[in-house]
């Protein structure tokens, strides 16, 4: 018999490697997204828009785009200059790694008291794998990875699980949605079916505001055009959002992320 081929060794950047290698990514420090399309998100939130509230329900309470440009220069690093409208705009790495400690955190928690975990991703391009690693890791813990009710639909879309996460799919594809639909479905369905709603969820986009608007622990990722779930963990409820360009050139950037968040946990 063969030798059975050796696991691939992970290594666990420190901080300060981390940072370095999430500004050469682009996942923070000077990222893709311009500064005008940031301004475009945080005025449509500021104007009512629900598309950008991203499952939340934010009242009236960020009517001025002004106080929403506060909160993302404090909790994600954009640039704080009303003036500036144009070009360049960053994400402040420490920020992020600084989410990712936060979320650790809370991800120890869930693998100590073997919490049932929901994962999804409305960024399937991006995270989806990030959101898959972090499944394993739970479950190799002792956790229970929440299984999603068959035959949810929503926004014209099924509501599938891949690999652990959920995600919508419409005509084969996995798609990019910011909607709360999708999760909205399932929390609907384990309800329906007699299943309790899940301990944690870890998320993005609108599935992670849907959650935390129903109650539920959830923490999640975030781009600096999404400000929503930063006011969420502003008023506590969403309780992580960890800022980064949620799609980069290649996926495997996230890689060094994702196994400094799990050793962080505890869950390497």
């Amino acid at each position: 018999m063969g030798r059975m081929p050796k696991p691939i060794e992970t290594h666990v950047p420190s901080r300060a490697e981390l940072v370095d290698h999430l500004v050469r990514t682009r996942i923070s420090g000077q990222v893709a997204t311009p500064r005008e399309n940031n301004l475009s998100h945080y005025r449509k939130l500021a104007n009512g828009d629900r598309h950008y509230w991203l499952g939340l329900e934010l009242g009236d309470r960020w009517t001025d785009e002004q106080d929403v440009l506060a909160v993302m220069a404090e909790r994600v690093g954009v640039v704080d200059d009303a003036a500036h409208r144009f070009g360049q705009d960053t994400i402040d790495p420490e920020l992020t790694v600084s989410g990712l400690d936060r979320m650790a955190a809370r991800l120890r928690k869930a693998a100590l008291d073997r919490q049932s975990v929901l994962l999804a991703t409305g960024h399937p391009g991006g995270l989806l794998d990030v959101h898959r690693a972090t499944a394993a890791a739970l479950r190799a813990a002792g956790c229970e990875i929440v299984v999603i009710p068959s035959g949810l639909v929503a926004d014209e879309g099924s509501v599938w699980q891949f690999a652990d996460v959920a995600v919508l799919e419409r005509g084969a594809t996995l798609w990019h949605t910011h909607s709360p639909e999708p999760m909205a479905a399932i929390l609907d369905g384990l309800a329906a079916s007699g299943r309790p709603q899940p301990d944690l969820v870890v998320a993005d986009h609108g599935w992670a505001g849907c959650a935390a608007q129903r109650g539920l622990d959830a923490v999640g990722y975030a781009d600096c055009n999404d400000p929503a779930l930063f006011l969420g963990e502003a008023e506590g409820t969403l309780q992580v959002a960890v800022p980064l360009d949620d799609h980069v050139r290649d996926p495997r950037f996230y890689d060094p992320m994702v196994a400094y968040l799990l050793s962080a946990a505890g869950l390497l």
